[in-house]
């Protein structure tokens, strides 16, 4: 038998945290700490499984967190398009996904014309965002962060050009100038932050992929003028958490 002294006793615990330390690797160290610690898969921290993880080796966990300068601007018309995604696995749970986007329009609109004629021209330019869980659309559906129609109107009497006594009675009359068209133009661009939360309920225990998909939705009309209109998506970032719904 071997009496330890109380130095000896402290070396030999710093030895034991250095060497756990050491073989765990700092990016294995859990948000949480060391608590409760069965397997060092289950310190693991939160995070998207990089490319080639096999899905089977992802720990559970109860929220992920992804963020992206995502930036797709000036697009007229763009279908459904996944711009963040990321797995999550978990029990038999709901999944909670917060979605927070920038969201940007460009609207123009020109209208020109003479001789008392009206002329109109609008423009409309929206951004759509909905969530798929596992290829599913999570509820409500289809959402709509930011949406606006621009129209334009005006009767112009036209700028006088020039006249000429065509008939030489010394009379000058309205039919004997010519007018070129008055313009107006109207141009918005804007660009602001909003959230809004999706829900899947009752999903099986496993692995379960979430993607956020983003829409542009552009159209105008136009008679002697013109419009355009256009939409942008800047920053985003989704949160999805795990979580039992009360009965």
């Amino acid at each position: 038998m071997f009496k330890l002294t109380v130095h000896c006793v402290r070396l030999l615990s710093f030895l034991a945290v250095s060497t756990l330390l050491i073989n765990c690797g700092s990016d294995d160290l859990s948000l949480r700490g060391l608590r409760g610690q069965k397997k060092s898969s289950d310190s693991t921290a939160l995070r998207t499984p990089a490319g080639g993880t096999s899905t089977s080796s992802l720990p559970a966990a109860k929220a992920t967190a992804a963020f992206s300068d995502i930036a797709i601007m000036d697009q007229g018309d763009v279908n459904f398009t996944t711009i963040l995604s990321q797995q999550l696995k978990t029990s038999n749970r709901s999944l909670f996904i917060d979605m927070s986007l920038e969201c940007g329009l460009l609207t123009q609109t020109t209208v020109k014309s003479k001789g008392g004629t009206k002329d109109t021209s609008t423009a409309n330019a929206a951004v759509m965002v909905r969530v798929l869980v596992d290829g599913k659309v999570a509820a409500p559906g289809e959402v709509t962060y930011c949406q606006r129609t621009q129209e334009l109107s005006a009767t112009f009497g036209g700028i006088l050009q020039s006249c000429t006594d065509a008939n030489a009675d010394g009379i000058i009359l309205a039919s004997e100038c010519e007018f070129l068209d008055e313009e107006l133009s109207l141009l918005l661009s804007t660009m602001n932050a909003g959230s809004f939360n999706f829900l899947t309920d009752n999903l099986a225990s496993g692995v379960h992929t979430v993607e956020v998909q983003a829409k542009i939705f552009s159209s105008t009309t136009s008679q002697t003028g013109s419009a355009q209109a256009r939409g942008f998506i800047g920053k985003g970032s989704v949160l999805t958490t795990s979580e039992r719904l009360a009965p």
